[in-house]
């Protein structure tokens, strides 16, 4: 494990594989840690393929900092990304992710294009319902707890967590916000997540999709998935104009049937080959 500071924040991140291979990034959904079940597995299969592989825990996960000094939760997490790649000098990098990490990661490559040599990306968020459920996770559930119990109820609940367990800061952090003022950015949180009928993925414009030049697999989402919808990940795969479509290597219902469970993301280490093939062209 490793820590660097990015634009005023202490990130938290690994390498695994051997110095100055090819390297990809892996970024999870959700605020999860890196070490979520499933993504240290991919990692290392990749790694043991001759890759360099980056696992980070983005602001607000895992051992990183929390901040709420931003306007949106991804759009920080996604510019710190791009960041990180240019400070840890790992060249022009592969971004393989899942669910909110997806859009993470496009955020990314929309903020640097240069710094980014692939995309490889399933479980895109969105649609009317997948936004709503969204902003009610990452934003009202919050803003609810801060109107009723002030910071200290803000920082018992379980989302904060493993943050708190693994960066202790974290806690005072939150303490330090005031509450009305803490409200107000899960409003503008919120809205960030409004969907948009120009855009399929919150935070990017038809305009950014144009600078996503660099070769991009987009993973169809399932019919039954109703928070990365089907139509999600076909209206980006439109949009980059270059990219490929492929059915993924999963059971239509693998996000229903894994949601909500320890193995949410235990099925993404059979995306090694694909990944390995592709990011090798």
């Amino acid at each position: 494990m490793a820590r660097i500071t990015i634009k005023n924040l202490e990130i938290d991140y690994e390498l695994f594989g051997p110095k100055g291979a090819p390297a990809i990034a892996l970024t999870p959904g959700g605020r999860f840690p890196k070490e979520i079940a499933g993504l240290p597995q991919l990692a290392q299969a990749l790694a043991d393929a001759g890759r360099r592989v980056l696992l980070w825990d983005r602001p607000n996960c895992g051992a990183s900092d929390i901040t709420f000094d931003t306007d949106s939760e991804s759009g920080t997490q996604g510019r710190i990304l791009a960041a990180l790649i240019r400070e840890l000098e790992l060249g022009p990098t592969a971004l393989a992710a899942g669910s909110g990490g997806s859009r993470v990661s496009l955020i990314a490559a929309a903020t640097d294009p240069d710094a980014i040599s692939h995309l490889v990306l399933w479980w895109i968020s969105g649609g009317t319902l997948g936004m709503i459920q969204l902003a009610y996770y990452y934003c009202v559930e919050m803003a609810i707890a801060a109107s009723k119990g002030g910071m200290q109820a803000v920082a018992a609940m379980p989302g904060w967590a493993v943050q708190i367990e693994r960066n202790p800061r974290n806690r005072e952090i939150i303490l330090a916000q005031d509450p009305a003022r803490f409200i107000k950015t899960m409003e503008r949180w919120a809205a960030f997540y409004f969907p948009s009928e120009t855009s399929p993925v919150p935070g990017l414009t038809p305009a950014d999709f144009t600078r996503l030049r660099m070769p991009s697999l987009i993973y169809r989402s399932g019919a039954s998935d109703l928070s990365h919808t089907r139509r999600t990940s076909e209206w980006v795969h439109e949009l980059i104009t270059q990219s490929e479509l492929r059915e993924p290597p999963w059971a239509d219902d693998e996000w229903n049937r894994r949601s909500g469970t320890p193995g949410i993301f235990a099925g993404w280490p059979a995306l090694a080959s694909a990944i390995l093939e592709f990011t090798g062209r």
